[in-house]
């Protein structure tokens, strides 16, 4: 990633602060649309700068002096980039204007981390994963300059600061809307920072981790699914408007199979393939975790993906279903929930919600199945996505009853031989 950081480096003066006809010239350095600015400590005349080419006008002493110095800054700065392009050092404004004023030791900032975080992860985190870890950062900055500074010290992250952050989110309305976050939210934020610090400890930009007395506090949610009633009501619902009737489909397909929203959209014919059973199955990776999924084809979703085969758009993209952004899939299942009078807040995630309980769990598929049929790698990660329904849990008792009844008439009887003794 850093081979391909954008470098340049100008001189500037400040024009709107002159004093005596005289103003300050500067050395500016930018990586990446970043700056860095740098005090040179001379002066210029305002008629004798040359703001197009970066130097002094004319030949007189004073301008030849101070253009000769304007290059020996140059290529000391210059060195000090290529220093670090050797060093394999981590390469911004900032970095570069440290090694040319001979301050390497100076503390890396927090905002430099977190820049440096994502732009090093770009390749390895998904897009909705990093598009979070962006949001985390804009979060970070209002706090920042609600506390009226531009940025801090890795060394200056302290436990008070991390308290001060949770309370800043936990207090802050949007701007795009008047809904507070809620607890799980801020938590969110707090364990994102808590990575991105982790990454300097480990990378000895800091000498201590402030997260060590921090504990994050998450409420445990009951994750909404649709009961089988409820998912049947929207399989039987017929719609006239198309739009309607595919994103029906698409969410009736990942009740049946677990799929999220973007692994839905990514299938084509080739993560279709026979299974150990001779059967239909899909095998894919996900895009979250980059874990691989074998899953065996449903009737029901086998019925839907052969439904779409000959669709216009799926010829054209080469895919299983035709696409649709993530938002209006959401907001034309809104649609659908009010049709169909579920009361729930339907979103595509339910159905994955609704695989691992209704369809899955609650027909007396084990959870290290359904562990595997989800993708995950750990069984606690299934427990939190997957419960076993009321109904279940009733079947189960009911059986449990049966058993301690037969096993009561036995004991009567054995009590009433003893009795005989």
């Amino acid at each position: 990633m850093q081979s391909q950081a954008t470098f340049s480096l100008s001189f500037w003066v400040s024009a709107s602060r002159k004093i005596n006809n005289q103003v300050s010239v500067y050395a500016r350095i930018t990586v990446n649309g970043k700056r860095a600015n740098i005090s040179l400590q001379r002066k210029v005349i305002v008629s004798e700068w040359d703001s197009n080419k970066g130097k002094a006008r004319g030949n007189k002493q004073e301008s030849r002096l101070l253009n000769r110095y304007l290059d020996q800054v140059k290529n000391r700065i210059y060195e000090a980039h290529d220093e670090l392009v050797k060093e394999k050092a981590f390469i911004c404004a900032q970095s570069i204007k440290a090694r040319f004023l001979g301050e390497d030791n100076e503390e890396y900032s927090l905002l430099t981390l977190v820049d440096y975080h994502n732009t090093q992860m770009s390749e390895s985190l998904s897009y909705g994963t990093l598009k979070n870890y962006f949001t985390t950062q804009k979060y970070i900055k209002l706090f920042l300059d609600k506390k009226k500074i531009q940025d801090i010290y890795l060394t200056q992250l302290t436990y008070r600061f991390l308290v001060d952050f949770e309370k800043f989110l936990r207090s802050h309305v949007p701007e795009d809307h008047q809904k507070q976050m809620e607890n799980n939210t801020v938590m969110k934020h707090i364990q994102r920072l808590r990575k991105m610090v982790t990454l300097a400890y480990k990378m000895e930009w800091m000498d201590k981790d402030p997260f060590i007395k921090f504990k994050p506090t998450y409420i445990k949610n009951e994750r909404e699914f649709l009961s089988d009633d409820e998912l049947q009501t929207i399989i039987e619902k017929a719609f006239e408007i198309k739009r309607l009737e595919l994103v029906k489909d698409l969410f009736v397909f990942s009740c049946y199979t677990g799929l999220s929203y973007i692994d839905v959209m990514n299938l084509n014919e080739d993560n279709i393939t026979f299974g150990i059973d001779g059967g239909k199955w899909i095998i894919t990776n996900r895009q979250k975790t980059h874990n691989k999924v074998k899953i065996p084809l449903l009737p029901i979703a086998e019925e839907l993906i052969e439904k779409y085969k000959e669709h216009i758009k799926t010829k054209k993209t080469k895919t299983l279903f035709p696409n649709i952004s993530n938002q209006k899939l959401n907001s034309y299942l809104k649609e659908i929930a009010d049709l169909c009078k579920i009361k729930k807040n339907l979103t595509f995630h339910i159905a994955r919600h609704t695989f691992a309980t209704t369809i899955t769990l609650s027909n007396g598929v084990p959870i290290e199945t359904v562990s595997k049929l989800l993708g995950h790698s750990k069984i606690a990660t299934t427990q939190i996505y997957a419960r076993v329904i009321e109904s279940k849990v009733s079947k189960d008792m009911n059986s449990l009853k049966e058993k301690l009844k037969n096993s009561g008439i036995n004991n009567d009887q054995r009590t009433k031989r003893s009795s005989l003794r």
